[in-house]
């Protein structure tokens, strides 16, 4: 099971990623280095609270939007959440090969 910094990570690095924002992107925004902000998403470090109320804020939501029921409904069945975390391991392109095979493996027309 993730641990707690895994679960905020994962988080902030969704939310990140649905603003279409890099790590040193955000990091520039709020005057964090993009790699700090690399460490925290991978669940690495534990960060002050104010660290986060930062990251919420150049993200342009609270703090209560970034960590809300949308963001926190996939702990709610643990082979999605896990998944999703494994993939946020991996690099863009391990992502889209990944994708690939699951979309293929989904949508197969046997019936399944």
């Amino acid at each position: 099971m993730a641990t707690f910094t895994q679960i905020v990570g994962a988080k902030i690095r969704l939310h990140r990623m649905a603003h279409h924002l890099t790590q040193e992107q955000l990091g520039e925004r709020i005057g964090m280095a993009g790699s700090y902000l690399a460490q925290v998403e991978r669940g690495e470090i534990n960060v002050k609270l104010l660290t986060i109320e930062k990251i919420a804020s150049g993200l342009h939501m609270s703090v209560h939007d970034l960590f809300g029921d949308q963001a926190g409904s996939l702990q709610e069945n643990p082979l999605i959440w896990e998944s999703v975390l494994l993939l946020l391991q991996q690099d863009k392109a391990r992502q889209r090969q990944a994708h690939r095979i699951l979309k293929a493996l989904l949508t197969e027309e046997d019936g399944h």
